[in-house]
């Protein structure tokens, strides 16, 4: 902006000194006439006046000398008269000075008749001469002339105090101008170059940039109008950073994989969902054609549908991931802008794996019920038949078959409690019943209970301790019922002669309890599924122990009740180690 100020007081000085000069030109050229005007009409009227004088006093030959002096001296000119042939008769001047040449020769053109005014101006060096003169006549006869002649010395005096004048009026004028125009610039430029800086800090994103209030009408405008732009400006900003933060927001943390492709089939846009699950880099997905980055053909075939139809798709697909196989309800929505024009494809990924595991699990779920409860029905069933059809006449028969069916009917009702207890586990209100207990004392108590089936199989069961307390915040009865199975696992798939030693550690914040065995050991695919319901490693010896296939699946659930973990290590052939960590608090 001060190149603009400059440039604006260039352009005024520059106008204003031209105006000046243009105005001194003509005043001095209009003082000029009229002072050369004025000079030349009182020589006339000198010349006029002075004939008729010398005409009503007795004409030429009445004057003298002296009385030529005597007029010259009076009106400041050089006074000549002559006969009617052009001899000079009296001068007030000399003769023999330079512009006495020019004065005989006007004396002879005007005795000749070569010149037709009654006056004439000759340039001399550095002055100029005015000649006038006039006929005299005496009883109607021309009887001489008269001339006067007078140089311009005093005129250009005049001209030179009328340019003087000129120039230090015009001066004065030109500093009083260029004054006010400097503080009329700064006054009305300075709001604008306040609000063309605020005009270029909008622009730049500067949203908070405002003028300064002038008290000034002409400019109040701008500068209110400047101000109401900027505030509504970053109120539409702000707004706007608050939907697109939403948007991103919505967008980035959606719980699903979204992909948005253009009207032309470009990727312009993935969110972190769609990232996270098929792995892929941003850079080479976003402004490339969906069907030159998008490797499953499946979900192109998708899009091309969604193109091809304009209708929404809705379609689950089995997708391949690295070394897994991931369900997924792919949902693809043309995007139709108004006036029905055409824009895109919207995909979103919805991940169903863990439902369809889910759904899966509940299948397996039904089927094991259903099957174990079938096996210790009908083996009651048909064994009652059996009674009925006269088996119970005998007697040791009949004890055989009713010791089989207390025996079904024991597994049964172990069955449904076990159910009955998961189910009761699993529901939203369940609570524990939180005490201070001591580990030591708990599996102490859960090794007496067990040693004798452990002797029974000739397993040496031992419990290992440093004999300092170890304490934590936990449901008595449900951690007891946690280790009682663990240790009873680890006895049931043990070999005779083999060993199960329990231990505890305190390890700060966590107090931890390791169950390892000699036992047949667990494969290590099947690891992470022996948490599942129904589950067996060993399914002929589990039926044979009595196990109902839940235990494992009741002691994970109340391990994460208390907040804890349980690990499982194992080999085939060398044994299992189970790792349950527990928080103190």
């Amino acid at each position: 902006m001060n190149k603009f100020r400059t440039k604006l007081l260039i352009a005024l000085i520059t106008l204003i000194i031209s105006v000046l000069v243009g105005l001194g030109i003509l005043l001095g050229q209009l003082f000029k006439s009229y002072y050369l005007q004025s000079f030349n009409e009182r020589l006339k009227i000198e010349k006029n006046l002075l004939g008729t004088y010398i005409e009503e006093h007795g004409g030429v030959s009445s004057f003298k000398q002296q009385d030529v002096l005597k007029i010259s001296d009076m009106l400041n000119v050089r006074a000549t008269i002559t006969d009617q042939h052009g001899n000079i008769l009296y001068d007030s001047g000399e003769f023999n000075d330079l512009s006495s040449t020019g004065l005989k020769k006007i004396i002879d053109d005007v005795v000749k008749k070569k010149i037709v005014k009654e006056a004439r101006l000759e340039e001399g060096d550095g002055y100029d001469l005015h000649y006038y003169w006039k006929a005299l006549t005496k009883d109607g006869q021309k009887e001489g002339y008269i001339f006067l002649s007078t140089k311009t010395d005093e005129l250009n005096q005049a001209y030179s105090q009328i340019w003087w004048i000129l120039s230090i009026s015009l001066g004065i004028a030109l500093i009083m101008i260029l004054y006010l125009a400097i503080r009329i610039t700064s006054r009305y430029t300075k709001p604008i170059e306040e609000a063309t800086t605020v005009a270029i800090e909008l622009a730049k994103g500067n949203y908070r940039a405002r003028t300064s209030n002038s008290k000034m009408a002409e400019t109040g405008m701008l500068e209110t109008a400047i101000n109401q732009l900027a505030n509504n400006l970053q109120k539409m900003v702000k707004t706007q950073e608050m939907q697109q933060d939403r948007l991103t927001a919505l967008i980035e943390n959606i719980g699903a994989g979204l992909i948005l492709i253009d009207s032309r089939g470009m990727i312009n846009l993935i969110n972190k969902g769609y990232i996270e699950i098929f792995q892929v880099n941003p850079n080479e997905y976003l402004n490339q054609l969906y069907y030159e980055v998008i490797e499953q053909k499946e979900i192109c075939q998708l899009v091309a549908e969604v193109f091809r139809t304009e209708q929404k798709v809705r379609n689950q697909l089995l997708i391949p991931l690295q070394i897994e196989r991931r369900y997924f309800d792919v949902y693809g929505v043309p995007i139709i802008g108004s006036n029905h024009v055409w824009k895109g494809v919207l995909l979103v990924f919805h991940d169903i794996t863990e439902m369809k595991k889910l759904e899966q699990m509940r299948k397996d779920f039904v089927a094991n019920v259903s099957h174990e409860i079938k096996t210790p029905v009908t083996s009651i069933k048909g064994f009652a038949e059996t009674l009925m059809d006269g088996a119970m006449n005998n007697k040791e028969t009949l004890e055989a078959f009713l010791s089989i069916i207390l025996k079904e009917s024991d597994r049964l009702q172990s069955l449904i409690q076990d159910l009955l207890e998961l189910s009761k586990i699993e529901q939203q209100g369940f609570q524990l019943n939180l005490q201070q207990v001591d580990l030591n004392d708990l599996l102490h108590e859960v090794v007496t209970l067990l040693i004798g089936k452990a002797q029974a199989k000739n397993i040496h069961l031992e419990l290992t301790t440093n004999g300092i307390p170890v304490r934590i915040k936990g449901d008595l009865d449900r951690l007891k019922q946690v280790f009682i199975n663990i240790v009873s696992n680890a006895i049931n798939y043990t070999p005779a002669d083999g060993y199960v030693t329990v231990s505890v550690r305190d390890l700060g914040d966590l107090a931890q309890v390791l169950v390892k065995d000699s036992g047949v050991g667990i494969e290590k695919e099947e690891i992470p599924r022996i948490f599942e319901r129904f589950y067996r490693v060993d399914r002929a010896r589990s039926r044979d122990s009595g196990g109902t296939g839940l235990g494992l699946a009741i002691v994970k659930h109340l391990i994460e009740a208390h907040h804890g973990n349980i690990h499982v290590k194992s080999e085939v052939g060398k044994g299992s180690e189970f790792i349950i960590e527990l928080k103190k608090q």
